[in-house]
């Protein structure tokens, strides 16, 4: 059995699992006079802004998009947003996801391997909400949703090790090194423009494009946009061979965690 397989899933911890992840989520809203339904509204609001700075300021027209105008371009800027969030709320928790929990990493008994995933299925549930949203949104300006909107979760499963491997490397590195969180920072909002979210990579120069494809966010947020926009299926070359380059990835940083969480407690 690998690392992943022994105790890095959470299947005999799923009710564990389940309570951190719900408390999370209704943590961020407890106190606030709307709860939850901030988690409908923000999605909605912030596609009413980019339609409204597209379409109405901008009258931006994605390339090689035929029908639309600039409600296409904030429809496509949207999906890479929901890539993006994603990561972006994994990359920037994750540095103080040991730190933050003192009490529990000096419970032996606690597996402290769940907090990463905690953190991942936080974000999934924000990501179902905007995904929501969009399909809502498509539903209504085009008559319809394309049947390959149904691959959507296969390409958000060969991003989830991607998001895995983020999240228990730098944990781990934010106990020891704790400038980690500091770094990050800078790194998601440069990440934010280095993405294609706001532009689409055939716009680039070819040799631009190149570089643009090493980015691990690229694939996924061009895959997301074909299934849920263009009503084209996934490249399955691609997606297989990035999930498992992610699967690689996410058990290198599973051993990492393993090798260096001894030393949390004393650390911390």
């Amino acid at each position: 059995m690998t690392i992943l397989q022994r105790s890095y899933l959470p299947i005999r911890n799923r009710s564990l699992l389940w309570q951190f992840a719900r408390r999370d989520v209704l943590g961020r809203y407890r106190g606030s006079l709307l709860g939850l339904t901030w988690s409908f509204l923000t999605p909605l609001l912030m596609l009413g802004v980019y339609s409204f700075v597209f379409v109405g300021v901008f009258r931006q027209s994605w390339p090689g998009a035929t029908h639309g105008g600039g409600l296409e371009f904030s429809l496509q800027v949207f999906a890479g947003l929901l890539v993006f969030n994603l990561f972006s709320e994994v990359a920037g928790k994750a540095p103080s996801l040991i730190v933050d929990q003192p009490n529990l990493v000096k419970k032996v008994i606690f597996p402290v391997e769940l907090l990463t995933w905690v953190t991942v299925l936080s974000g999934l549930f924000h990501l179902l909400i905007s995904s929501s949203t969009l399909l809502v949104v498509l539903l209504v300006a085009r008559g319809g949703l394309p049947v390959t909107a149904f691959a959507f979760p296969l390409v958000l499963l060969a991003f989830l090790p991607v998001l895995l491997g983020l999240g228990w490397f730098l944990s781990a590195m934010g106990v020891f090194v704790r400038d980690v969180g500091q770094v990050m920072s800078m790194v998601v909002s440069l990440t934010m423009f280095m993405s294609p979210v706001f532009y689409s990579v055939k716009s680039l120069a070819p040799d631009l494009q190149f570089w643009m494809n090493l980015n691990p966010l690229t694939l996924i947020i061009e895959q997301v946009r074909a299934v849920l926009l263009l009503g084209l299926w996934p490249d399955w070359a691609a997606l297989g061979l990035y999930a498992a380059v992610a699967a690689v990835f996410a058990t290198a940083a599973a051993t990492f965690f393993q090798l260096t969480r001894k030393g949390f407690a004393d650390v911390l």
